[in-house]
Formats: C-alpha cells, sequence, structure tokens
C-alpha cells in the first residue's frame, strides 16, 4: 500500500480474487461483501492506494476481528484465584460434560422419568444440596444476589428487615445490600455502629413492623480491632423468640471445612443452620468450584415460599448450569479426592514450592522472548483467594516479575505497555501491576506447555 496514486479496485474485482472466495466460504457472502467495502473506505479516508490483493488482505483483517469471540480464554496470573473479571471458579471435566450434554440435546429439566409428569428443575441439585449440608429443603437461582432478593422479597416484603450496620456490605460493580433490599420491597432498619453491634440493638429494633432478622458475612472485607457482633445461634435465638425468620447471606458459600486443605475457615451453610438459620444463601462459583448460581437452603416451609414466588421463575437457573451444578455437587462425596478433581480447590491448595519450581522452569524462556526490553525475575508474592471470598487470607506463592530497563525514564508508562503486549497475545496473559513492574503470579499457571508456546508472539 502505497499514498495517492490511481483509484482503488472495485468491489467486485476484490470479490473475483481466490482469497476473498475462500473468506466467503468460510464467513458467508454479506460479511465478507460488507468486510470489502470497509476496507476500500479505510483507504480511501486515508489516501492510500492499494491492489485488489493488498485490499482482499485488509478485508480479512477486518472479519477475523469483527469474528474473534469476546468470550476468550486467558491465562489467569493476577494472583486472584477466584478472580470475579476472569470468570471466577473454573469447571471440573465432569461439569463439562454435564453442561456439553444438555446443550447438546432434550435433557430431563423438568419431566419426572419415573411417573413420566411435569417434574421441578430444583430436584436436579436439591437432594444433593440438602445431602451437603443438613438442610430440609433448597433452591435455585442465578447468582447470590438474585437468591438474597428471592429471601427478602418472599418473606419480608413492605417490612422492616433489621442488619448489623457493619454488614451492609458492597460487592463488586457497586452492588449494595441496601439496594437489594429496596428493590425486594423491604425497609432496611440498620443497628449498631461499623465497628460494634450487640444482642440488645436488635432486640430494641424488633416491632409490629419487623419481618426479619439477617446477618451478612462480610466476605469480601474484614473489620478487626475493637469489633463484635452476636452470633448466629444467639441471633436466631432471638429472631425464634419473637417468630421471625433468621436469613443469613454467606456470599462465598464453602460447602467443606477448607481447614482440612490448610486453607483459613469459611463460614459453611451447615454451620449456619445448626446455629438455628432458617435460611442460608450462597455463590455456586465461588468457594463451591462450581458455575454461576445463587442458592438458598434451609427450612422446607420457607423453601416452598421462595419457589412460590413469581420472581422465582425470572430468575431461575437454566439447564446448563443446572448440570454443571449437579455434576459439581456429587465430587463432595468423595471429599478424600476433591482437591484433585475439583481445579478452584486444587489451585488453592498448590504449594509454594510447586509453584516456585515451576517458576525456575519459565522464567528462561520468558528472559529470552523478551530480551533485553525487561529485567526477569522470579520471586516470592502472596496470592489472593478471591476478593469476594477470603479477601484478607493470603496465599505463599511465586511470580516472575517483568521489570523496566535500567535507566527508563517513564517506568509506569513502560509497564503499561509491557503489560498490554501480554494481554495481546493468542491466549492472553493477565498480570498485576504493582510498583512499576509486571507481576505473573504463576499459582493459576495450569497449562504450561500452551503458555510457553505462544512466548515467540511476544510483540
Amino acid at each position: 500500500m502505497s499514498a495517492g496514486g490511481s483509484p482503488l479496485p472495485a468491489v467486485h474485482l476484490v470479490l473475483d480474487d481466490p482469497g476473498v472466495k475462500a473468506l466467503e466460504a468460510s464467513y458467508g457472502r454479506a460479511e465478507t461483501v460488507q468486510a470489502v467495502r470497509e476496507a476500500l473506505e479505510a483507504l480511501r479516508a486515508q489516501g492510500l492506494r492499494a491492489d485488489v490483493g493488498e485490499t482482499a488482505q485488509l478485508a480479512q483483517r477486518h472479519l477475523e476481528q469483527r469474528h474473534r469471540p469476546k468470550v476468550r480464554r486467558v491465562f489467569n496470573l493476577t494472583g486472584t484465584v477466584l478472580h470475579t473479571n476472569l470468570g471466577r471458579a473454573p469447571l471440573p471435566a465432569e461439569a463439562v460434560a454435564a453442561a456439553t450434554l444438555a446443550m447438546t440435546g432434550p435433557v430431563a429439566l423438568e419431566f419426572d422419568l419415573e411417573n413420566g409428569r411435569r417434574g421441578d428443575r430444583d430436584d436436579l441439585v436439591a437432594d444433593w444440596l440438602c445431602r451437603l449440608t443438613g438442610a430440609e429443603a433448597a433452591t435455585v437461582v442465578n447468582n447470590n444476589a438474585a437468591a438474597v432478593l428471592l429471601m427478602l422479597n418472599s418473606l419480608a416484603a413492605r417490612r422492616e428487615v433489621v442488619v448489623s450496620r457493619g454488614e451492609l456490605v458492597e460487592i463488586g460493580g457497586a452492588f449494595r445490600i441496601p439496594e437489594v433490599m429496596n428493590r425486594a420491597q423491604c425497609r432496611l432498619r440498620e443497628v449498631g455502629t461499623t465497628n460494634r453491634t450487640h444482642r440488645r440493638d436488635y432486640e430494641e429494633a424488633i416491632g409490629p413492623k419487623t419481618g426479619a432478622l439477617m446477618k451478612v458475612h462480610t466476605s469480601n472485607y474484614a473489620i478487626v480491632g475493637f469489633a463484635g457482633v452476636p452470633t448466629e445461634g444467639e441471633l436466631a435465638k432471638l429472631a425464634h423468640e419473637r417468630d421471625l425468620p433468621f436469613l443469613v447471606d454467606l456470599g462465598a458459600g464453602s460447602l467443606v471445612a477448607l481447614e482440612r486443605y490448610g486453607l483459613p475457615h469459611e463460614p459453611t451453610p451447615r454451620e449456619s443452620l445448626e446455629a438455628g438459620a432458617d435460611l442460608v444463601s450462597f455463590s455456586g462459583d465461588k468457594l463451591l468450584g462450581g458455575p454461576q448460581a445463587g442458592i438458598v437452603v434451609g427450612r422446607r416451609v420457607l423453601i416452598d415460599r421462595l419457589k412460590k414466588n413469581p420472581l422465582k421463575r425470572a430468575l431461575r437457573l437454566d439447564k446448563v448450569r443446572l448440570a454443571a451444578l449437579e455434576a459439581v455437587l456429587r465430587l463432595y462425596a468423595d471429599p478424600d479426592r476433591l482437591a484433585e478433581r475439583l481445579p478452584s480447590l486444587r489451585l488453592l491448595t498448590r504449594s509454594a514450592a510447586d509453584i516456585e519450581a515451576q517458576g525456575r522452569r519459565v522464567r528462561p524462556p520468558i528472559l529470552a522472548a523478551v530480551g533485553g526490553r525487561a529485567r526477569v525475575a522470579l520471586e516470592p508474592c502472596k496470592s489472593q483467594i478471591g476478593s469476594g471470598a477470603l479477601p484478607t487470607d493470603l496465599l505463599e506463592s511465586w511470580a516472575v516479575v517483568l521489570r523496566p530497563p535500567e535507566g527508563e525514564k517513564r517506568p509506569g508508562r513502560w509497564t503499561e505497555a509491557f503489560a498490554a503486549a501480554w494481554r495481546g497475545l493468542a491466549v492472553p496473559v493477565v498480570g498485576r501491576i504493582a510498583d512499576d513492574a509486571l507481576w505473573l503470579d504463576l499459582r493459576c499457571l495450569d497449562d504450561e506447555a500452551a503458555f510457553l508456546a505462544q512466548l515467540g508472539d511476544l510483540g
């Protein structure tokens, strides 16, 4: 291509090019014609001239860019295992197979194969959820925010819900508990102070308009120091004395005692139910390690009320995620092998020694790929379990750290540009930037061969 000169080729001439014919076979005629016209318009706008072959190549780039999937695989080297922006928990092979089956043909979704009548889609997972949590009944919706919305609207619409001021959490995307309550047609009655709330604060707030007591697990932050709240058992006893339901929003929702796997303790639904909670909600795609879902377990009479709410249909889970969730729940029947079979737990329990050994393998190829454009070091670091799951508990890890060359006058700008180059690979590599360096935390690098194979394309 060059500036100025003879007119650009006509559209029909470009369409007759063998390479463009191949594009038409892949993308269809309408898309190909549009891409050729866009290529010619771009050339004309820049005052460039090009022959048929050059125009065809530009049209091909237009098509490839337009048809590149936006949901793309990436290497998560941020150091946050359950990363909200990168899809949270990776699914095990069993869940992928189950989801594929559900996507590719008819399945018994709301059909009882024993009696040949209409069934309930919740039944696909309810038995497992009850077995794993000790609940009487269970229901599922599309995420935990929806689960909280459904609980509140079903049990306390147009009434007050008492919550500690220190538990009015905000989750990603500026989504706040008070706003969920408002949409659920409940009135928030906040009690206590940011750092301390007492049982008497709840007692004094209960009145004729009270619909429920609620506890929200602060899974994405922690208040330490001079702080305290009543236990779930104390609040459950108070709620039941006043004939009120006691609701618990656990958020992250681990189904097992994480201490068994060398991880920090996270409250489980079973613990909340045993303490007296009537309903407990939690996520399916955080510590549980499954697909996005909001799960509610607890007393059957209250679950039945949730299922009769018209909102339940609007918020229900589709067949693909139900199939994946059922497959993940089945893995919990074998806790001895859970850390091997559940990808999220396997990544969380990787030893620092194993990660360091991987770092020693991948540092030399990275150093060779970047040449003198960066200083490359292997350094210890801390991984985060998840921004919405145990955010203050860190895991020992190792990272390949890329720093600007000595004498770089604008290290911050260099680091941003270098991070963009890694994100520009065929399988984007997403690290984290700190202290004018790009940190590639290796905890979640589970396909080392594919990672190394594309280093030669690093621009």
